[in-house]
């Protein structure tokens, strides 16, 4: 067990970051880590997985190269900052430790009680969850003082914003630590209290889920719905072509943490989310969703 006494790392001692899951989230997040001069562990249940993050996240680098963001010699350096791996033990060192597994409380309480007896006192923890109680999450640690929310947008390299979120116990030193880690990263950060979904996801997968029922209930075809909101509402993606990205399995896990987590009837998932799921059609990472992307131009489902 962590001593609670222990001081918590402190932004100048931050050297080491861990990050759990090699998925879109955390190979974004070991992206930037290592690209701000940190060293950088990416470990996830799947060695192959965690193999294969170092190829993403050079392809994305070679895409920054080739448009002037970052230098070769950027991300060569970077590059050489980050180990791959699929157990926890290599996390014995890391002074923070950011976990961006699949959005299932259940998985992410079973790995934090494990990573806690791997960690040295004085780290300090953080969820990328994008919805789930930061608070609930920490009881299961041994450092609820040390533990926050830290919850990047996707694709992470490219979107500024990083929303902090404190639980009941997380103390201000974690919090600040962790506020100027984000600016180091290059992150513009919005303070949000520990409610379902936050801020950006209590706002956005409303939105997504309405556009749902829109469909649902035969307003509008996909694609006249997603021309709509871009034309009509300056929307970069219109919100079904948005589902696809964020995946519908993430989409309708959000809508569930809102439902029950608020109890209004406003929140309640469409069906025909749940029935894409269902299916299996959860998006771009399934080759289809509200679109099939099976083809070089993505084709309306619906």
């Amino acid at each position: 067990m962590a001593d609670q006494d222990a001081p918590a790392a402190g932004f100048s001692d931050i050297k080491s970051i861990g990050v759990i899951g090699a998925g879109q989230m955390g190979t974004g997040i070991a992206h930037v880590c290592a690209l701000a001069g940190y060293d950088v562990k990416l470990s996830d249940v799947s060695a192959e997985a965690a193999a294969k993050a170092t190829d993403i996240i050079a392809k994305n680098m070679d895409r920054q190269v080739r448009r002037d963001i970052i230098s070769e010699a950027d991300k060569t350096a970077a590059l050489a900052r980050i180990a791959t791996g699929s157990g926890l033990e290599m996390f014995a060192d890391s002074d923070i430790v950011i976990e961006a597994a699949s959005e299932n409380e259940e998985i992410k309480r079973e790995i934090f009680k494990a990573l806690c007896p791997v960690l040295k006192p004085t780290a300090l923890i953080c969820s990328n969850t994008s919805s789930i109680s930061i608070t609930r999450l920490a009881s299961v640690t041994d450092r609820p003082a040390k533990f926050m929310g830290m919850h990047f947008m996707n694709p992470v390299p490219l979107m500024q914003l990083v929303e902090l979120i404190r639980g009941i116990a997380t103390d201000e030193p974690t919090f600040e630590t962790v506020r100027q880690l984000s600016e180091k990263l290059g992150k513009t950060t919005a303070p949000a209290e520990d409610f379902p979904a936050f801020i950006v996801n209590r706002i956005l997968l409303p939105m997504i889920n309405e556009a749902v029922y829109t469909l649902y209930e035969g307003v509008g075809s996909v694609s006249s719905i997603d021309t709509a909101m871009k034309l009509g509402a300056n929307h970069p993606m219109g919100p079904l072509e948005l589902a696809d990205f964020i995946g519908l399995d993430t989409c309708l896990s959000i809508m569930h943490v809102l439902y029950d987590g608020l109890a209004d009837s406003k929140y309640r998932p469409c069906p025909l989310l749940v029935k894409y799921v269902e299916a299996g059609w959860i998006g771009k990472k399934a080759g289809r969703g509200f679109y099939d992307y099976s083809s070089d131009e993505p084709v309306p489902t619906r």
